[in-house]
């Protein structure tokens, strides 16, 4: 019994994010065991040249590649054609399937051992803008690696879109696909005597492994069809039934015929009965009841039986490559579908979620002698902790411990695969066509701004760019650089070189999509970062930005000094706020804290608190950290501290007015429903050590700029609100 497993990779486009050098590349693909080190080295057995899409019409870079790729055998690896990349978001269709050929003796059966999937994007020198085929691969210069890790039980069937991102370094993204099916091998020398006699001890093994991979191919194949609303035509005549290994009882209810609506045949339904009434797989991969019945099988039966499913999953197996050439866009957009409902589930146990009401608190205000000296608290569900930064670390370090103890039994490619409990709605809800915003009224204009912090560089924010275009490829997106190395004077001034820029930037959007279509509504979201976030709010309050403050849409805040410096708990970095303004003064640390005025009242934060720059925002999300030790954990939560509510001077009754203005303008009535979410982020800083940074508070600041995760965490579990 002479068996394979195969793994065939559609790759469909390759997506240029962020790389920062023009030239050729070109990805290597390689697959290798994990343990069983003395099998048959896994290598790739054939390749298909599928037809690539209309490049024209989609007005991407596909006509950049050339050449053709290649099988290597001597490291058992495969490489893409090569293709030229030019430009940053620059589209690039490959549409090429390979297939990685896993062969298996009689004596060993189905795979035991887990298979790693290999990917590498090469960089390679050219001579003038022509490609050169290098043979010494000491010119070639590999970029960083993306792995998959596929268990074996996997190995027996999994159909899962997995998207390749390489690192924040090299920001790629490859659209693929990865179908896998456990079938009968090729001929071997022990193939060539009866099968009866060269039965092994795997035997029963391996026939129950071919059960499990004809029910996953069959169920996939049907889910699939059901969706695209095509069915496989080289099904509709073949028998499909186990013969005399029938169990005599009627299909599962709940399992969907076969081409609902399309293919009236039930053969494709009543295999799945055997399967689930004869099978019973001891690891939980497949079947519903016990193995007693296939060991009871004489030797000639199973010999019969085995013929008998390798011959369907060869037909099913080699019906739906074809099916999938020709519907390999619907089949990929539907994976997809289904990823990002798996991405959201797997990112959200990392997440711990808290649903309060916004408490009024009101303290006696400035200007109004008749009310009384006292906080209210009205409505309030939450009740604060003497130390609410070490309450958020002790939570997210319990929370940690419970994960590591999660013990999680999950059929995936780690990191992008497909869940092994499927959603069976997915199919039924999920689109196959991805929703366009071309419509006969014209596009819709979805803009997102990026704004550096103080001293910082456009390009800061980058990578918390990249996830957002993971999410919404069609955005317009700004990394502004206007305030490029004048981060250091009046906020009210940078606010108003960021509405210029921003204005610019929306006036050049806006004509370029009249020119194809016109833009029927826009979108405006903004992501700050550190006194970004103080120059946006700034910018917001110009009037040349009044016209577009009705499409203000998601603003994100990571770490944003909202209510200024007041009540910060970090000595050493209060004591370089006061070098920075006695020595250099520097105009926006006198703002910070509060210095520039006299009179509190007249403050540039008071009076910027009292605008409604937040009012016009369906979603507002505020990432903080209770490690970053240069912006107040409170502010950039706008949050209440202890430290305030204790405090009955002056400073203490301008703070309040300020956070209640603010909230005043977040619960301030909508057309829509606004979302506002503080999102705590903790790292793991166990590796650093103890060091400067982390002493004062500098790592988990620079953090948010350097690590992604946290953005992933927030953008996947929550994609409506960046789309």
């Amino acid at each position: 019994m002479e068996t394979a497993h195969e793994v065939a990779i559609y790759i469909d486009r390759f997506h240029n994010l962020d790389l920062f050098q023009q030239g050729w590349y070109r990805m290597k693909i390689s697959a290798m065991w994990e343990e069983d080190e003395y099998r048959a080295p896994v290598s790739p057995a054939r390749v298909a040249q599928y037809e690539v899409v209309d490049c024209a019409a989609l007005d991407i870079g596909a006509k950049g590649s050339f050449g053709f790729w290649k099988i290597d055998d001597v490291d058992n690896s495969f490489y893409t054609q090569p293709f030229l990349v030019k430009y940053a978001r620059q589209d690039i269709y490959l549409s090429v399937m390979v297939s990685f050929y896993i062969p298996n003796s009689g004596d060993e059966g189905p795979a035991t051992s887990s298979v790693i999937l290999k990917f590498e994007l090469i960089y390679i020198p050219t001579v003038g803008n022509g490609w050169t085929e290098f043979e010494d691969s000491s010119d070639t210069y590999f970029a960083p690696v993306h792995e998959f890790r596929i268990p074996h039980r996997a190995l027996l069937g999994l159909h899962s879109y997995c998207p390749v991102h390489f690192d924040a370094f090299h920001s790629a993204l490859v659209d693929l696909t990865i179908h896998i099916v456990y079938l009968k091998g090729g001929v071997a020398k022990s193939a060539l005597k009866p099968l009866e006699q060269g039965l092994g001890t795997k035997s029963f093994a391996i026939v129950k492994g071919l059960l499990i991979s004809r029910e996953i191919l069959l169920e996939e194949v049907k889910k699939i069809s059901n969706v695209i609303g095509n069915n496989l035509e080289d099904l509709d005549d073949a028998d499909l039934t186990l013969g005399k290994y029938e169990i005599i009882q009627p299909s599962k209810s709940g399992l969907p015929d076969y081409s609902k609506g399309h293919c009236a045949t039930t053969k494709c339904t009543r295999q799945l009965s055997m399967l689930r009434d004869f099978l019973e797989s001891s690891d939980g991969v497949g079947g519903s009841t016990n193995d007693i019945m296939l060991f009871a099988l004489s030797k000639e039966e199973l010999s019969d039986l085995f013929e008998t499913v390798s011959s369907q999953l060869s037909l099913i197996w080699s019906s739906f490559l074809k099916f999938h050439r020709i519907n390999r866009i619907k089949i990929l957009n539907y994976l997809h579908a289904v990823w990002d409902v798996d991405r959201k589930a797997e990112w959200s146990i990392w997440i711990i979620h808290s649903k309060i009401e916004i408490p009024h608190r009101y303290l006696r205000s400035v200007t109004d002698s008749s009310s009384p000296r006292h906080l209210l608290r009205i409505s309030s569900s939450r009740k604060f902790h003497n130390d609410p930064i070490q309450n958020s670390i002790s939570r997210a370090q319990l929370h940690r411990k419970s994960i590591a103890q999660m013990k999680q039994h999950v059929m995936v490619v780690p990191q992008h695969g497909s869940s092994e409990q499927l959603d069976t709605t997915v199919g039924q809800e999920s689109s196959v066509e991805k929703p366009s915003d071309v419509t006969k009224s014209g596009h819709i204009l979805r803009a997102v701004i990026f704004v550096h912090g103080f001293q910082g560089h456009h390009l800061d924010l980058r990578l918390v760019r990249n996830q957002w275009l993971l999410l919404d490829p069609g955005a317009e997106c700004l990394l502004s650089q206007i305030n490029e190395d004048r981060t250091s004077g009046d906020f009210k001034e940078m606010g108003r070189r960021l509405a210029t820029e921003v204005v610019a930037f929306l006036k050049r959007k806006l004509d370029k999509y009249s020119r194809n279509g016109g833009c029927k509504d826009m979108k405006l979201s903004f992501v700050g970062h550190s006194i970004g976030n103080i120059i946006l709010r700034s910018a917001l309050t110009e009037p040349k930005f009044e016209p577009f403050l009705k499409n203000l849409y998601t603003y994100m805040s990571i770490s944003g000094p909202h209510l200024g410096y007041w009540y910060s708990s970090n000595s050493l970095f209060n004591s370089g706020l006061w070098v920075m303004k006695r020595l250099k003064g520097m105009q926006c640390m006198h703002q910070l804290t509060f210095s520039d005025e006299s009179d509190l009242q007249n403050t540039f934060f008071y009076k910027l608190c009292k605008l409604k720059t937040l009012e016009n925002f369906k979603n507002i999300i505020l990432v903080s950290s209770p490690q970053d030790g240069y912006v107040p954990y409170h502010s950039a939560r706008i949050d209440l501290c202890h430290a305030s509510s204790t405090d009955n001077s002056k400073k203490g009754q301008v703070f309040t007015d300020m956070l209640n203005n603010c909230l005043d303008q977040i619960r301030a009535p909508s057309s829509e429903q606004r979302v506002f979410m503080r999102c705590d982020v903790n790292f793991d800083q166990s590796t650093q050590g103890r060091n400067l940074n982390t002493m004062i508070g500098r790592a988990a600041h620079i953090e948010f700029l350097e690590n992604d995760i946290y953005a992933r965490f927030i953008m996947w579990s929550f994609p409506d609100l960046f789309r």
